[in-house]
């Protein structure tokens, strides 16, 4: 399994960090209030964020009545800041990669995930492992970038024009190619992994979930308010949203 930390990289995390300091954000816009959407009742209930990063979300977990939750992340960059601006006596953070949560000591009424699946490289296996860890009628909400994003080989999807300079369609390629993608995000060489829609639902089924939900959201009226060039995000999404549950067997 793929042990990247790209986020540690000075570069990358400035870069980063500024992203997800604007408003005007992708993630904060369209991810964020559509995965809001699918949250269920965490009233009592313990959570395991994978991927935690800044710990924002932890700290929502706990203002929705979450009795414990334990984010992951393998950067330590990260963590620092969520230690500092994420702290919570019902909070644990811990620095280690999502894909060893097989080693954990105690199983979970929730695993949550932001923007960061696309990063591991044998997601069959790390369904089986998020399966193994959550407790019975346990729930799974994930979102990753959209396979249509992840898919060209170098990275260079692109949106085309027409004579007035409006954006009309999206281009890209090798969809039917899962693997490996290395491509420029404020440094080069960081490594994404690409996998199908019908790959990530399949996982997921055979490590037995049930899935709930899937959304590809697109921007809400006020985000087009807010933001107009976030329209493109009609052409094509930019992020796949999955919520599965762990059957009663």
């Amino acid at each position: 399994m793929s042990r990247q930390n790209i986020f540690d990289n000075e570069l990358f995390f400035n870069g980063y960090k500024a992203l997800r300091d604007s408003d005007c954000n992708a993630n904060d816009l369209i991810e964020q209030p559509a995965m809001r959407k699918l949250m269920p009742d965490l009233n009592g209930k313990s959570v395991l964020d994978l991927g935690c990063g800044y710990g924002h979300n932890c700290i929502d977990f706990i203002s929705r009545g979450a009795a414990r939750v334990v984010g992951i992340d393998i950067s330590e960059k990260m963590l620092a800041v969520a230690k500092e601006e994420s702290a919570h006596s019902k909070i644990e953070y811990r620095n280690m990669s999502m894909t060893d949560i097989q080693n954990l000591d105690e199983k979970f009424d929730f695993i949550y995930s932001s923007l960061a699946f696309h990063y591991v490289k044998d997601f069959d296996a790390f369904a089986k492992d998020m399966y193994s860890v959550l407790n019975i009628g346990g729930q799974l909400l994930f979102s990753q970038e959209h396979p249509i994003i992840t898919s060209t080989v170098d990275g260079a999807g692109h949106f085309n024009k027409n004579e007035n300079g409006e954006k009309v369609s999206y281009t890209f390629s090798n969809y039917n190619q899962p693997g490996e993608r290395k491509i420029h995000w404020y440094v080069d060489g960081v490594i994404k992994y690409h996998r199908t829609f019908s790959n990530i639902i399949n996982a997921l089924a055979k490590a037995g979930f049930v899935i709930e939900e899937v959304c590809e959201p697109v921007p809400e009226e006020w985000v087009i308010e807010k933001v107009p060039a976030w329209i493109k995000e009609y052409i094509k999404p930019n992020f796949l949203i999955v919520k599965a549950k762990k059957s009663n067997g």
